[in-house]
């Protein structure tokens, strides 16, 4: 008898997903160059988007101005190269587009921007979505609609205190129809998290604001599927999920590097890391590195 082979991809009961999230991966290294972009936190948060988009979110391309979508804001604004390529595969505009990328006759840029299909809000400064979500979701909630408010912040940008105002706002509110993504990458920048200001215990400080909070791997599709199944967690709370993930996932030369939380990558080098992200083997890569002088 002939043993037939099956490809690890073909046994994923993700294999959808993951294809997805590989091309969106792609688009994040193509726009690293020509003026660059934070690519370690936005390949921290393909994984996280890719899931919202395709599973989660009640919005289309068809759907981007329906008063009963769901809403997601990315309050980590300068990941938003995650974003753009997850939009681009999924039809909101042309993959062509993204070759516009800092052009100054596109608006595809560092940070979010509504001109762009499928971009609810702007967001650069951190700290401020949180609180622009949550005034959707208390609308929502008195018009006595169902649309839920999804809102991705970074972990570091959980120092801001605006963060912390909005969670004890929401959960004044009994908010259950926001929920907060926080990229648990545990960067800040060019600093691990717990070096700066620590977070932790950080699902604790969720909870002590009146949130209902699930702690998951921010790059598996089965935790994925299941932490966002049945929303909210508990009825009358905002739900918090924090998702543990890596920054830089996927290219093993720049994963958790500090120097590399930003950058500008030659076009040989764009090459090399495309190569690298489906071979896993670190390129040698001679561009500056980020450093605070």
């Amino acid at each position: 008898m002939t043993q037939q082979t099956v490809s690890p991809t073909a046994r994923s009961p993700h294999a959808e997903l993951e294809a997805l999230a590989l091309r969106v991966r792609e688009h994040i290294i193509r726009m690293a160059t020509k003026g660059g972009c934070f690519i370690g936190a936005s390949l921290s948060c393909a994984d996280l988007l890719v899931h919202l988009y395709s599973r989660v979110l009640r919005v289309s391309p068809e759907t981007v101005a329906d008063p009963n979508r769901d809403y997601l804001l990315l309050s980590k604004g300068h990941d938003v190269p995650a974003l753009y390529g997850t939009l681009a595969e999924l039809g909101y505009f042309p993959r062509e587009r993204l070759k516009e990328h800092l052009k100054t006759t596109d608006s595809i840029y560092w940070h979010p921007n509504r001109a762009i299909p499928g971009i609810e809000f702007h967001s650069g400064s951190l700290g401020h979505l949180l609180s622009v979500g949550l005034g959707i979701a208390l609308d929502v909630k008195r018009q006595q609609a169902d649309n839920r408010v999804f809102v991705v912040l970074g972990d570091g940008e959980c120092n801001e205190g605006s963060v912390w105002e909005g969670c004890l706002v929401a959960g004044a509110h009994k908010l259950d129809n926001l929920v907060a993504i926080v990229d648990r990458n545990e960067f800040q920048a060019n600093i691990r998290t717990e070096e700066l200001i620590p977070l932790e215990p950080l699902d604790a400080k969720f909870r002590a604001f009146g949130w209902a909070v699930k702690t998951i791997d921010g790059h598996s599709f089965a935790e994925l599927e299941e932490a966002f199944a049945h929303l909210p967690y508990e009825s009358g709370k905002p739900t918090a999920v924090i998702a543990r993930t890596v920054r830089g996932k996927g290219l093993p030369s720049i994963e958790r590097r500090a120097d590399r939380w930003f950058v500008n990558f030659t076009a040989p080098e764009v090459e090399m890391l495309l190569k690298e992200l489906h071979d896993g083997v670190a390129s040698q890569l001679t561009s500056e590195t980020l450093m605070v002088r």
